[in-house]
């Protein structure tokens, strides 16, 4: 994978360059690619899949395969263990591959199918970094076929990544540092378009996950986050975790923790729309954590 190993599984992040290079491998060599674009407000990202996508891409939908149905644990909630597992092995995800996800917005969606594949228990799997805008735009192969993978293998074990459910998520606003991921209108409660209530739990610090990108839709350098993280309030060693407003783009911060050296951070899956569900909890407003 062109460098991109490390001890305990592959690098968060894999370049276009390297991804090429992989896919032009042995066949026994190369990694499971999914294609996991998605839209809040449409078109769909299985149209944009047919349309083109990276060779040999298997299209990997957020709310049928990397989320269970909505409901009262949110509207991203976890999907089921074994349906996961079922739609994994489809998509031809064997242990001991290698899996690169990629969307082509923000990053956050293939943030998403990093994290909950980690989760899964499966160490070897990478965001491309810039998505399918920058594979594109180097002038790198797209497919219109469809593949019809050979089923893979790959054994669901759930809990390799840390997940918070409310009353943990609650106490590391108190006790650590949480971060909200959400744009600042809707952290600041000035506006929430989609979930029952506004604002956010209280003592949680506005995080806002596309400022882990830089101007070119590539991810900043670990240095720069780690600055970022570090002028947020976290310190060396502090526990931290990440909610948004499904838990999709709160995945991003998680990916962002650990390329800045702060890995492990805890995950609260049903976020803001799980958390705003139950008018006991409290929200603040504003743009203090409150």
């Amino acid at each position: 994978m062109g460098g991109r190993w490390k001890m305990g599984g592959m690098r968060p992040l894999i370049s276009t360059t390297d991804l090429a290079a992989a896919l032009a491998g042995p066949a026994g060599d190369r990694p499971v690619v999914l294609d996991v674009r998605w839209r809040l407000a449409g078109p769909p990202g299985a149209d944009s899949y047919r349309e083109g996508h990276v060779p040999g891409a298997v299209f990997t939908d957020l709310d049928r395969v990397l989320a269970g149905e909505p409901g009262e644990g949110g509207r991203h909630p976890l999907p089921d263990p074994a349906d996961l597992q079922r739609d994994l092995r489809a998509a031809g995800v064997r242990a001991g591959v290698p899996v690169v996800a990629y969307d082509d917005a923000d990053g956050s969606v293939a943030a998403r199918a990093w994290w909950l594949l980690r989760w899964a228990g499966h160490e070897e799997v990478a965001v491309l970094d810039g998505g399918y805008a920058a594979w594109t735009a180097e002038g790198h192969p797209v497919s219109t076929e469809e593949p019809h993978p050979e089923p893979g293998d790959i054994e669901v074990r759930p809990g390799a990544m840390p997940v918070l459910d409310a009353d943990e998520a609650a106490a590391l606003a108190r006790d650590g540092l949480l971060l909200d991921a959400r744009a600042t209108p809707r952290y600041a409660g000035e506006t929430e378009p989609v979930d029952p209530r506004a604002g956010h739990i209280p003592g949680a610090v506005n995080a806002p996950f596309p400022a882990h990108l830089g101007p070119d839709g590539r991810w900043r350098p670990p240095a720069e986050l780690a600055e970022r993280f570090a002028g947020l309030g976290l310190r060396p060693g502090e526990p931290v975790g990440a909610y948004c407003g499904s838990g999709v783009t709160a995945s991003s911060v998680v990916l962002a923790l650990e390329l800045a050296g702060h890995p492990g951070a805890g995950l609260y899956a049903g976020s803001w729309s799980h958390w705003s569900r139950d008018p006991q909890r409290p929200a603040a407003t504003g743009t203090l954590p409150g």
